[in-house]
């Protein structure tokens, strides 16, 4: 009579398993996440705002203040602090400079990363980037993520605040763009600081017809969406 044998498997060894794939999947969802190819949300964050960037255009105007704080990113817990201010102390300027107070999902792998080491900072305090990962970060493959739509808006202003100084009339016909096209609430925050960075603009290039226009538009409340809220900090 022959003896037989037979391998019993611990009753262990589903779960474990179970584990594994889990982790597998889950390794392999962060990957597509860092790659821009699914897009992550916060479930207690309904906006899906990741991030706040400041950005104040390289104008001699702007004083050390403004200066100081210009790439400075905010995690969403604090911006929506009541006391909230993206500078340290009071603008010297004596027209008060124009931040942009942009926000972002950031679902392209340079704004990952930023992403990340705030989410890594200690107690998620604000983090400051240099012109170069600034500059890194807008000139992303941004259009081929999958927050494309969400961010578009915001990156054309930062495309606009960058260059603004230096070329004007690209970053002037951005402003315009971003002024005649605005549809959705979400953009609406960044109306009324469009508007007046672009009145200056033409203003110093002489063109005072299209400043005035623009000036009495934003005055009679009819730029879109603009005035459809009590005007707040440029939050978008």
């Amino acid at each position: 009579m022959e003896a037989t044998t037979s391998i019993v498997l611990p009753d262990f060894l589903p779960y474990l398993l179970a584990i594994c794939v889990l982790r597998i999947l889950w390794q392999f969802y962060q990957l597509r996440v860092m790659k821009g190819r699914i897009l992550a949300i916060d479930i207690f964050d309904r906006s899906g705002t990741r991030m706040y960037l400041y950005a104040v255009a390289d104008d001699l105007q702007a004083c050390e203040v403004c200066r100081s704080a210009h790439g400075t990113v905010f995690p969403p817990s604090e911006v929506m602090k009541s006391q909230f201010s993206p500078i340290k102390g009071i603008c010297k300027s004596p027209a008060r400079w124009i931040g942009f107070l942009v926000g972002l999902h950031g679902a392209w792998p340079e704004a990952n990363r930023i992403v990340e080491r705030l989410r890594l900072s200690r107690q998620r305090e604000p983090i400051q980037l240099d012109q170069d990962e600034l500059r890194e970060m807008i000139l992303g493959p941004w259009e081929r993520s999958i927050s494309a739509n969400t961010d578009r808006c915001a990156i054309y202003v930062l495309e606009a605040v960058l260059g603004d100084c230096t070329n004007p009339s690209p970053s002037m016909e951005k402003y315009r763009n971003r002024l005649e096209y605005a549809k959705e609430v979400r953009h609406m925050p960044l109306i009324v600081p469009v508007c007046f960075r672009l009145v200056e603009l033409l203003t110093r290039q002489g063109q005072t017809a299209e400043a005035l226009h623009w000036n009495v538009s934003m005055s009679l409340g009819h730029l879109p969406l603009a005035f459809s809220v009590e005007p707040r900090l440029s939050k978008s």
